[in-house]
C-alpha cells in the first residue's frame, strides 16, 4: 500500500537519525556521551513533582482547549516582568513549542507559500513547514561573522509574492547566536514594508551569555499584529518531557483562528499545564545558578574545540549549542562512524550532523551541531574523544585514498 506523498517527503530529524548506531554502541557496553541533543541534565524544580502529587481532582478531565487558566495567570505574570503584556485573549497553551511552530504555519500558509529563515536553523521547521504544506526559504548567516543576520538587502532579495513570514530562534538553535536590538528592528522594518508576520521562537530567552541582552520583537509595538510569539516551559525549567507550549500574539483575530487547531485536538495535558504554573514561582536564584552552569560548559566546550587542529567555530553567545566544522568531507559518515567504530576506553560521543539544518544543498556537510547540555568533565572527555577519532578516522581516509590511487 502506497504512503502519502507529504509522509514520504518529510525528511528524518537530523537530531535523532543516528539512534540506531548509539543504541548499537550502548547495547555493546560502550558510554555515549549525548551531545547531538538540547537535553539538560539540570534537575527540575521540586515544585514541579510537587505539584504533580499533590494534584487531588478526583477526575481527569480535558483541560480547555485555550489552556488552564492557573497556567495562563502564571504566564501572563511572568511576560509581565519581562515587559511584555499579554491577556488571556492573545495566548493558547501547547503541546510543546513544536506545536505552536506547526499552528504558526498552519495558520499564516497555504500549500506552496514560504517562510524565511536565517540558515542554519532548528532542524525541525522543515518539518513543521511541511505539514502545512509550506516550506522554509533559507538566507544564509556565515560561522566567520558569529551567524549574525546578513544585510537588509541581501533578505529581501529572497521575498516574493509566496513570502508569508520571517522565522528565527533567538537565541539561535542551532548556532548560538544572539540577536541585537539592530537586528531586531531591521526585520521589523523588513515585516512593516513586506506586510509579512514574524515568528519568534524564544524558548532559549533566560540562556543568555556574557551579560548581552535578549531583545524581542514583542517590544516593537509597530509590529504587535504580526508577531507571533513562541514558547516553552522545556529548557527554560529543565522540563523537555512535560511538553507545555506556547502560541501567543497580540493579533486577537489570528489566536481565534489558531483556537479552531486547539479545538480539534481538544488540549494540552491537564496535569503538566497545573505543574507548569507552579514552575512560575522558581526563584531567580535558580535561573542564575543554571546561567552560571551553562556559561561555564560553553567556555569548556568552546576551549576545548578551539585546540584541536582543523575544527573551526565561533564562540556562542546564547543557548547551548555551537556549530563547529570539522576537518573531514562528510561529517555524517564521520558521525556514524565515531558511534560504529570507535572509543576511548569504553566511551564514544553522539553528535548531530549539521547538514540538517541547512536547506541549501550541499551546505552544512563538513559541520556538526553539538549541545553543551552535559557537564564540564564530560565535555572536556566528548572533545579528547573527538580530537582522537578525526586524528584516526583521517589516518583511515588518507590510506584508502592512497590505496585507491595505487590501484586506479
Amino acid at each position: 500500500m502506497k504512503l502519502s506523498d507529504k509522509i514520504m517527503n518529510m525528511k528524518s530529524s537530523a537530531i535523532r537519525k543516528l539512534d540506531p548506531y548509539s543504541d548499537e554502541a550502548i547495547a555493546k557496553g560502550k558510554t555515549v556521551l549525548n551531545l547531538n541533543i538540547g537535553q539538560p541534565d539540570i534537575e527540575t524544580p521540586d515544585i514541579f513533582f510537587e505539584s504533580l502529587k499533590s494534584f487531588d481532582h478526583k477526575v481527569l478531565k480535558y483541560s480547555e482547549s485555550r489552556g488552564e487558566n492557573i497556567l495562563i495567570n502564571s504566564l501572563i505574570n511572568y511576560y509581565e516582568d519581562i515587559n511584555i503584556s499579554l491577556k488571556k485573549e492573545n495566548m493558547i497553551i501547547t503541546n510543546g513549542g513544536s506545536e505552536a511552530l506547526t499552528f504558526a504555519f498552519l495558520a499564516i500558509c497555504n500549500p506552496g507559500d514560504e517562510v524565511l529563515a536565517p540558515e542554519p536553523f532548528y532542524t525541525n521547521y522543515n518539518s513543521f513547514a511541511d505539514i502545512s504544506g509550506a516550506k522554509i526559504k533559507p538566507f544564509k548567516t556565515k560561522r566567520e561573522n558569529g551567524f549574525r543576520l546578513p544585510t537588509r538587502q541581501e533578505i529581501e532579495s529572497h521575498i516574493n509574492p509566496k513570502t508569508k513570514g520571517i522565522l528565527f530562534s533567538n537565541p539561535s538553535n542551532p548556532t548560538g547566536t544572539v540577536y541585537s536590538k539592530e537586528e531586531i528592528q531591521m526585520l521589523r522594518d523588513i515585516a512593516l514594508e513586506h506586510n509579512l508576520y514574524i515568528i519568534s521562537d524564544e524558548v532559549y530567552r533566560e540562556f543568555v551569555y556574557d551579560n548581552r541582552e535578549y531583545y524581542s520583537p514583542m517590544y516593537e509595538k509597530s509590529i504587535e499584529d504580526r508577531v507571533i510569539l513562541i514558547d516553552s516551559i522545556s529548557k527554560r525549567y529543565s522540563s523537555c518531557g512535560a511538553r507545555v507550549g506556547l502560541f501567543a500574539s497580540k493579533n486577537v483575530e489570528l489566536v481565534d483562528a489558531v483556537m479552531k487547531l486547539a479545538q480539534s485536538r481538544l488540549a494540552a495535558p491537564t496535569i503538566e499545564q497545573y505543574a507548569a504554573a507552579m514552575l512560575y514561582n522558581t526563584p531567580q536564584t535558580y535561573f542564575d545558578e543554571v546561567l552560571r552552569k551553562y556559561e561555564k560548559r560553553r567556555d569548556v566546550l568552546y576551549n576545548e574545540l578551539n585546540a584541536i587542529d582543523g575544527v573551526e567555530l565561533t564562540k556562542p553567545e546564547g543557548a547551548f549549542y555551537v556549530i563547529a566544522k570539522l576537518p573531514v568531507d562528510s561529517a555524517e559518515d564521520f558521525s556514524k562512524w565515531i558511534l560504529k567504530d570507535f572509543d576511548l576506553g569504553g566511551t564514544t560521543v553522539k553528535i548531530a550532523p549539521a547538514k540538517g539544518f541547512y536547506s541549501t544543498k550541499g551546505k552544512g556537510e563538513n559541520e556538526v551541531r553539538l549541545s553543551y547540555c552535559i557537564n564540564k568533565k564530560d565535555l572536556v572527555l566528548a572533545a579528547k574523544i573527538l580530537k582522537n577519532a578525526l586524528i584516526e578516522y583521517n589516518s583511515i581516509f588518507e590510506i584508502e585514498t592512497k590505496k585507491a590511487a595505487a590501484l586506479g
